[in-house]
C-alpha cells in the first residue's frame, strides 16, 4: 500500500487520467521505495458545483492532513 486518490474537474480523457495515475504511481515508487504492485490509484471527476462541497470536506476541514495547499478560491471555478 499506498493509495492515491485523484479528484478533479470533469473533462479530461481516459488517456489523460491513465497517464496521470501512472505518473503518480511512478513518483511514489521512486520517492517511497515501495513496489509498483502495492500502489493503487482512483480518479474521481466532479462538476464545479460538486467540487465546492468536496473542497470544503477534503481541503478546508482536513488542514492537518493537507501537505500542499491550493492557491485558488474554489468559487472561482463556478
Amino acid at each position: 500500500m499506498p493509495h492515491i486518490s485523484i479528484k478533479m474537474l470533469k473533462g479530461r480523457t481516459e488517456e489523460q487520467k491513465q497517464r496521470a495515475a501512472s505518473a503518480l504511481a511512478d513518483a511514489l515508487v521512486s520517492s517511497l521505495g515501495c513496489s509498483r504492485q502495492h500502489v493503487s490509484v482512483t480518479v474521481e471527476d466532479y462538476t464545479p458545483q460538486q467540487w465546492q462541497e468536496v473542497f470544503e470536506q477534503e481541503i478546508t476541514k482536513k488542514q492537518d492532513k493537507l501537505y500542499i495547499r491550493p492557491g485558488y478560491d474554489p468559487k472561482d471555478l463556478l
